[in-house]
């Protein structure tokens, strides 16, 4: 009993005092190596673990700006910037999560993106390391959505914006157009590129993993907002002279017109319009001659259009007088060797008539009365050979030749629109000229504040002299009588050019009208020019007089242009018999 008693008895446990005190030591150790690294990161060396932090969380930011509006003098839109998406893919996170487990959602991707599975796939499969990698550009905001339900990983979406065009082809060779990353590349657009644009603004910020903002930082670069664009264009006035022009080189088979509308009191440019045109809006079928703006890069030689600017000059050398009288008969004339020929024998002519029967011979005594320095250097004046201050890439200057000699025939054709060329802006813009008593004002396709300062070309009685012979073009005995506008008495002249070959002239004409109306108050200047028309009617008065008339007419009854009276009319008319 005794023994079992003893079994029972407990001992005290013995304290070991070598293991605390390694454990203690331990310890402390521990805490002091944990402070002297808190320490060492903290004060001594932080910027390395700072800068490790910002890598994987600071970011920068951009706001992005949409293109500048582009409207017409009265508000229309002409070109607008409609928010689109872009579609790319990261083949990293794509591999690294599994992406191609469900083949089918990348079939529905290819669908609803109008590309080859296989296309798609290729990108992202063959570069598995890749970061970044476009699918498809410029997305509705519809597909962008269908894309989002599809939840591929490593399919993204990206915010852009892409150009839209209202009023497609009616006026796409003078605004141009954007490439896909929103670039102007012609027209306006190209002109005018950095005024549309602006700059984004760029923030530092602060990201989650998840990828949200926790935190705005600072203000990396301030952005600029895009500007608007106003331009002197009247989309009324466009839309008219388009109609126009298109169902004039639809009916003549032609290979091109243009047609250009200018506000002779300011010089502005109320419309510009060429065929064949294209639709800015598709670009999978753009073609290059489609997009060329004639009405200022294509010159031609004027033909018959030049002479009342030839009279002019020769009323304002003083080498003519108003009332001086031309013998024509027999209706051709020997010069250097070559003949000049009228279409028929018109006898003895006033200054008027030979305007109104655009008379060869009458202009070329009128051209050998003066100089030749002297014509041409009122041609330049007149803007011939000069840019127009329109200030759009590619407009052409045309063609004046500066030469010590001239031939005597040489000298001749100045005055009936060869040896010279000009495009439409040209012609139309000293058309302008006489309707501004003789000023000239530089193109603008801005709509303007105030009116420009001008230069005084020809004397204001010298003008108007010359545009009230030229109504008698349009009377009944004129050459243009289909460019009549009844109500709204027109100084116009026709142009009939045969086209320049190698080695002399073809069977190709160009057929032009250009005028400026009301003459009693003169308000507009057109000039129509059709290139190569087919058929039997090729002369400028049966091919581009109608489509003058109609524009004319159309454009100024839309600005609130008064027509003339029968009674103010006929004291009109039997006052430019008195005077010529």
């Amino acid at each position: 009993m005794r023994k079992i008693k003893q079994a029972k008895r407990k001992q005290k446990p013995q304290l070991i005092h070598w293991r605390l005190y390694v454990v203690v030591a331990f310890v402390c150790l521990l805490f002091t190596s944990l402070i002297g690294r808190a320490a060492y990161i903290q004060i001594l060396e932080p910027e390395k673990l700072r800068h490790e932090s910002d890598m994987r969380s600071l970011r920068t930011t951009s706001r992005e700006v949409q293109r500048g509006l582009i409207t017409d003098r009265n508000g229309e839109m002409l070109a607008i910037s409609v928010p689109v998406k872009a579609v790319y893919a990261d083949p990293k996170v794509v591999n690294d999560k599994n992406g191609f487990a469900d083949m089918r959602l990348w079939q529905a991707l290819a669908d609803v993106l109008h590309e080859p599975e296989d296309k798609i796939l290729k990108r992202v499969q063959d570069h598995p390391k890749r970061r970044f990698t476009y699918l498809k550009r410029q997305v509705t905001p519809a597909v962008a959505d269908y894309i989002k339900k599809l939840k591929l990983p490593g399919i993204y979406l990206k915010a852009e914006s892409r150009r839209y065009y209202p009023t497609s082809e009616i006026i796409a060779q003078l605004i141009g157009i954007t490439n896909i990353d929103d670039v102007g590349i012609e027209g306006i657009e190209n002109t005018y590129n950095d005024w549309l644009t602006g700059t984004p603004s760029k923030q530092k910020v602060r990201k989650s993993r998840d990828g949200h903002v926790v935190e705005r930082l600072d203000m990396v670069q301030e952005g600029e907002s895009p500007n608007d664009l106003v331009l002197s264009i009247d989309q009324r006035i466009q839309q008219l002279a388009y109609r126009e022009i298109k169902r004039v080189t639809e009916i003549n088979k032609a290979t091109s017109a243009s047609i250009v509308v200018i506000d002779v009191n300011t010089g502005e440019v109320l419309a510009m319009a060429n065929t064949p045109s294209y639709n800015p809006n598709s670009r999978d079928h753009l073609q290059s001659y489609r997009m060329r703006n004639r009405a200022l890069t294509d010159a031609y030689e004027p033909g018959s259009t030049i002479k009342p600017f030839a009279v002019a000059a020769a009323l304002e050398a003083g080498t003519i007088n108003k009332n001086q009288i031309f013998k024509t008969s027999p209706g051709r004339i020997r010069i250097g060797g070559k003949i000049v020929r009228d279409g028929r024998n018109y006898g003895d002519l006033s200054l008027g008539e030979v305007l109104v029967h655009s008379s060869n011979v009458g202009m070329t005594q009128i051209a050998l009365s003066m100089p030749v320095q002297e014509l041409l250097g009122y041609y330049q004046a007149m803007g011939l050979g000069n840019y127009s201050g329109i200030n759009l890439a590619g407009e052409s200057t045309g063609l004046l030749h500066d030469r010590r000699r001239w031939s005597e025939f040489e000298r001749a054709t100045l005055s009936f629109g060869y040896a010279l060329t000009v495009t439409p802006l040209q012609i139309a813009r000293m058309y302008a000229m006489l309707g501004g008593k003789g000023i000239l004002y530089p193109s603008s396709i801005l709509k303007l504040k105030k009116k420009p300062e001008g230069v005084q070309v020809i004397s204001p009685e010298v003008a108007q002299h010359v545009m009230e012979m030229l109504i008698g073009v349009t009377e009944p005995g004129g050459t243009a009588t289909k460019a009549h506008i009844e109500g709204y008495p027109v100084a116009g002249k026709t142009g009939t050019a045969r086209k320049a070959v190698a080695g002399g002239y073809g069977e190709d004409y160009v057929a032009m009208f250009a005028g400026v109306a009301p003459v009693h108050n003169p308000r507009l200047a057109i000039a129509v020019v059709v290139n190569e028309p087919k058929g039997d009617k090729y002369y400028g008065g049966d091919v581009a007089g109608p489509a003058f008339a109609k524009v004319m007419s159309g454009a100024l009854q839309m600005l609130n242009v008064e027509p003339i009276t029968s009674k103010e009319k006929v004291r009109l008319v039997s006052h430019v018999k008195r005077t010529e």
